[in-house]
């Protein structure tokens, strides 16, 4: 929603500072609830059924941004983004359905392919978003956006069968025993966990510097938002490359070197943004942290997924995406904190915890080779 802040704007709101902490509320309360609620869904999932979890979220998502269209205060956007929140959580579900959708050895090919999706869509939705807006006017972009909504449900409604899943279904009493707690203690999970968190941390950490960078190293004012537009298109973009790479790299490697060696590779892309110079440097950083930073998220969800029982699935991504969502939660902010001191500081924090994930992964990691055909 990168036009929150002018459409709250046109709800009467005058004062900037009032504008930003509506905007930053109204932005930061939805994958709050969806990072503590994931794993319930995910549940609930398991027990009756991936699709209708989806269908449920898809159905909310066209109401509540139908309704946004037709708010006149600000305080009604906070609260139609909170039942989003509370309603949301198709993201974990759809990794659910795509695991659970192809043969195990084909798992990580599956995830790869929807988190691409996923990376993409925030990429090229403001840009779509923006011209929207522009023809149509904010509200009429709501209306639009509840459109696509219910264009992914009813392809959910018509294509996905889940019938033909290759995992085993979980009944009522099977469900009943995956615990969260025995989630946590499936092998590798909770390093899993902890991978995917930084990963998610660094990614988004340079939301808020980067910008700041690409001025603070001579670039014209005028060029600043271009430039780091296109930076951000990078990384989005060779992220997609990763996640989309993953499951050959896991046709010849553990897991284990996968993880590490891309979260080598987003370490040594952090360190090239700490020590350039120019926007042609930051670029080949850019390429290196987008192809790291994704291929190392896939293989670990596809590691994870690789020991989660039958039936489980949609209790462990929620968990997994629960992690996802508090580095991406809190990243901005400690970004932003540490950038008063220096941005480089970031990078440099980025490169330390890159670097501590992938000793860490090939010290520890209990290796684990995903099915191949």
């Amino acid at each position: 929603m990168p036009f929150l802040p002018l459409y709250i704007g046109q709800l009467g709101v005058n004062d900037v500072a009032e504008i930003a902490m509506w905007t930053g509320a109204s932005l930061a309360v939805t994958p709050a609830l969806t990072a503590l609620l994931a794993p319930a869904w995910g549940r609930l999932g398991d027990r009756y059924g991936q699709k209708v979890m989806v269908e449920r979220s898809l159905v909310s998502f066209v109401v509540i941004m139908a309704a946004m269209a037709y708010v006149t205060r600000a305080w009604q956007v906070l609260a139609l983004r909170i039942v989003q929140g509370a309603f949301a959580g198709y993201g974990s579900l759809s990794l659910t359905m795509a695991a659970e959708s192809a043969p195990r050895e084909r798992m990580p090919a599956a995830i790869g392919l929807v988190q691409t999706a996923q990376r993409l869509g925030p990429a090229i939705g403001p840009v779509i978003g923006g011209v929207f807006a522009g023809l149509a006017g904010l509200r009429r972009a709501f209306l639009i956006t509840a459109a696509f909504y219910a264009i992914a449900l009813v392809c959910v409604l018509v294509m996905y069968d889940d019938r033909l899943t290759h995992a085993a279904p979980a009944g009522p009493q099977e469900t009943g025993r995956v615990t969260f707690r025995n989630v946590l203690a499936f092998e590798n999970f909770i390093l899993m966990m902890a991978v995917i968190f930084g990963l998610q941390f660094v990614d988004r950490s340079f939301g808020p510097v980067l910008p700041l960078y690409v001025e603070m190293i001579g670039t014209a004012h005028a060029r600043v938002p271009v430039l780091s537009g296109l930076l951000f298109s990078i990384m989005a973009c060779t992220g997609a490359v990763g996640h989309h790479v993953c499951g050959r790299l896991l046709q010849r490697f553990r897991a284990r070197t996968v993880i590490a060696g891309s979260a080598a590779s987003a370490a040594a892309g952090s360190l090239l943004f700490a020590a350039s110079a120019s926007v042609w440097a930051m670029s080949v950083a850019s390429v290196l942290l987008g192809i790291g930073v994704g291929a190392a998220m896939t293989a670990a969800y596809s590691a994870a997924a690789s020991v989660i029982p039958d039936g489980a699935h949609g209790a462990g991504f929620g968990v997994l995406t629960s992690a996802s969502l508090v580095g991406m939660a809190s990243s901005p902010f400690i970004a932003g904190f540490l950038s008063g001191t220096s941005v480089r500081i970031v990078f440099l924090v980025n490169v330390a915890l890159m670097a501590l994930l992938a000793v860490t992964v090939e010290k520890t990691m209990v290796d684990t080779r995903i099915d191949r055909t």
